[in-house]
């Protein structure tokens, strides 16, 4: 084994950042740590206090209108997805019981195409969006899908494998000419690129992918959305989150968001530049190595996200072979790493199974130097070749 293992999975989770990890110092050396903000005495007032300032500091990250009574805190992005669609979807039904439906994109997170069994169980219809080859969301497409029987739209603003930024301003506008509501899970886009959320209803974010601690995360609702709560015992977070929360994870969730917004646009330069050496790299004519969309990275995409297959090799032998050498990669999704199978957004995609089955991610912001990412590319088309001429 290398002596150094080279990280570049932070689309998975990111490390940890040192503005989070002092925010969680500080708290622990306040004199309300550990005190339950819900209570009233004089701690549990100055813990509330310093909850709301970390609710304020997500709220204007997020930007788009959202003010800091609309900020849910929850334990992470798959808690936030599935407050959002299916309390947001029951909400809207208990308005008006013609409204049945919910369409979510091909390419979501699994934790939303998962809720397709519960959203049917509770008696909603389910539809998925197709996207193009590109990866995108077509609004025409979900046009054609929409009418007065839909509840609630979800599409994520970019995707977690391909980097693909969605067009969620617009396809917000046109389901809201329907009457449905619109939810995006931001988790993958938060703090990486500006959001253009004015037009959405409910956005999902989770601390772990932008430097923050694992185990927190929130959901922003606007106040006029009818949000049924899925958790019940307490009343906290106004109602709509029962459980006494995380202080400590919350200030740290703010403190890198802080830190994030506060170099947007440099960092994302930055770490664009990176991508599009890797990209020329990896994908330069005979190295075997496909990107899934294309070899650049735009205002269209996400900055740290490198996606490409190699067709010829299976993800985990590939996965394995970089691991052995020092460099931790994915294939897709961590939550759904397990899945021998290709993966379902590039299949979405109209990608062919055997090309899908050779995916990789690489993933990573701008702690990660031009150095790692060029010894990476190194290896990567070392082991490519070699596996190459092993089979002739």
């Amino acid at each position: 084994m290398p002596d150094r293992c080279e990280y570049l999975d932070y689309a998975a989770s990111a490390p940890l950042r040192p503005e989070a990890l002092e925010a969680e110092r500080a708290y622990d050396a306040s004199p309300c740590a550990g005190a339950n903000p819900n209570s009233l005495h004089t701690l549990g007032r100055e813990a509330a206090r310093a909850l709301d300032g970390a609710r304020r500091d997500v709220a204007h990250a997020l930007g788009g209108g959202f003010r800091p009574a609309d900020v849910t805190f929850t334990s992470g992005g798959t808690e936030s997805n599935n407050l959002a669609v299916l309390g947001l979807a029951e909400g809207v039904r208990a308005r008006s019981a013609r409204r049945r439906r919910v369409l979510l994109s091909a390419i979501e997170h699994d934790s939303v195409l998962d809720l397709v069994g519960p959203l049917h169980s509770r008696g909603f219809e389910v539809e998925l969006v197709a996207v193009g080859r590109d990866g995108a969301v077509d609004p025409a497409v979900l046009e054609a899908l929409l009418d007065d029987s839909c509840a609630l739209v979800s599409v994520m603003a970019a995707n977690n494998e391909t980097g693909v930024i969605q067009a969620v301003a617009e396809l917000a506008r046109r389901s809201h000419a329907h009457g449905a509501l619109f939810h995006t899970d931001a988790v993958q886009a938060f703090c990486h690129v500006p959001l253009e959320l004015s037009e959405v209803d409910a956005a999902s974010v989770a601390a772990h992918k932008i430097g923050g601690p694992v185990g927190v995360g929130a959901l922003a609702v606007r106040g006029r959305a009818p949000l049924r709560p899925q958790v019940f015992g307490g009343g906290q977070e106004l109602g709509r989150r029962a459980g006494t929360q995380d202080v400590r994870g919350a200030l740290a969730f703010a403190a890198a968001a802080r830190a994030c917004e506060a170099s947007l646009a440099e960092t994302r330069a930055l770490v664009a530049r990176r991508a599009n050496g890797l990209y020329q790299r990896l994908c330069a004519p005979g190295t075997g190595i496909l990107p899934t969309t294309c070899v650049r990275v735009d205002e269209g995409r996400l900055p740290g996200i490198v996606s490409v297959m190699v067709p010829a090799v299976d993800s985990e032998t590939l996965i394995l072979a970089l691991d052995q050498a020092g460099f931790e990669v994915s294939a897709a999704s961590a939550c759904s790493s397990g899945s021998l199978d290709a993966s379902h957004v590039l299949l979405a995609m109209g990608i062919p199974r055997d090309q899908a089955l050779g995916s990789l991610r690489v993933s990573f912001d701008e702690r990660v130097g031009e150095d790692v990412l060029n010894r990476f590319a190194d290896t990567l088309l070392r082991i490519v070749a070699e596996r190459s001429a092993a089979r002739r």
